[in-house]
Parts: structure tokens; C-alpha cells; sequence
């Protein structure tokens, strides 16, 4: 599926280069596993090329796809106010897992739409960067610029996060 020097997005990790493929030897049996290093902090992972599907390894999005996303961004809030901040911590977490790019910006748009609101937890703000990073970081690539380009696009769409980030 992955190609050596393809870029690939691992779920809750980023954007990532295939460096190689190896074959390893696991109770008598050769499993090829995709050599990945992930971009943001250089860190090294072996995924089992048979498990691509089931981890969420999957390509970066196209950048006809970009335009949805700011969509997402500039949406209203889907958060329901009345959850406790762990609860929404839980169901943010989980669509940080998977992985999609879409339940990502959701994520940072309905936590940044919160941190206007109110004071975040801890937790809440950490995740908010996280969303925050993995957005840009896939979006620079999709559309071919530089991060800064996009930190600022994300700036106008969604004013309300950048307490955090100031």
C-alpha cells in the first residue's frame, strides 16, 4: 500500500515518512513491517504492513480536501456543555485515536469554541495544541506551503483558540 519515502499519517501521532520495509521473524513466521518516522519528533515506528487498516495508517488528504476542513473549523460548536471535562476529554480522545483528519478539526474547533467560553482544563488545553499541531502539520503537506501559512490561516477561522497559544 505504502511506497519507501511516501508520507503517511499515523492516528494520534501525525504525519510520518515510510523510510522502509523490513521482514521480521515471529514464531517461525516472516511478517513485513512498515519502517515510519514521524515527522514532528523524529520517533521511530513498525507497523505490521498486514495491520495497516486496523492501527489507521493512512494517506495525507488531497489538497482539494483542505477546503472541508476550514468548513469544519468555521462550524458551530458540537460540544454539549452539560458533559464534565473528563467525559468530553474521553470522547475528544477517541477521535484523536482515529485518526481522521475531519474528527480532528472537530475537535479543535469545539475546544477552542470551550476555551472562549470558559477556562480549560489542563488536559483540554494539551489537546487543543495536539489537534492544533496535527492540523497544520497535514495541511502544510496537502497544500504544498509552509506551517506558518497555514498557522495563520487557522488564526482568522478560529480567533477563539489563540488565548492559548499567545
Amino acid at each position: 500500500m505504502f511506497k519507501i519515502q511516501s508520507l503517511a499519517v499515523y492516528p494520534a501521532h501525525g504525519v510520518g515518512i515510510i523510510e522502509g520495509i523490513e521482514t521480521f521473524e515471529v514464531l517461525g513466521s516472516s511478517q513485513d513491517v512498515y519502517v515510519m518516522r514521524i515527522l514532528e519528533n523524529n520517533m521511530i515506528i513498525r507497523i505490521p504492513t498486514k495491520n495497516v487498516k486496523t492501527v489507521g495508517l493512512r494517506e495525507l488528504i488531497d489538497e482539494k480536501d483542505v477546503p472541508q476542513i476550514y468548513k469544519i473549523l468555521r462550524g458551530p460548536k458540537q460540544t454539549n456543555d452539560t458533559q464534565t471535562w473528563n467525559r468530553r476529554y474521553r470522547d475528544y480522545m477517541e477521535k484523536i485515536k482515529a485518526g481522521s483528519i475531519y474528527d480532528i478539526a472537530e475537535v479543535y474547533r469545539d475546544l477552542a469554541t470551550l476555551n472562549h467560553e470558559k477556562d480549560l482544563s489542563f488536559g483540554e488545553r494539551k489537546m487543543l495544541d495536539t489537534a492544533r499541531n496535527l492540523i497544520i502539520k497535514e495541511l502544510s503537506l496537502a497544500k504544498k506551503v509552509e506551517e506558518v501559512l497555514i498557522e495563520q490561516e487557522i488564526d482568522v477561522i478560529v480567533p477563539r483558540a489563540q488565548k492559548v497559544f499567545q
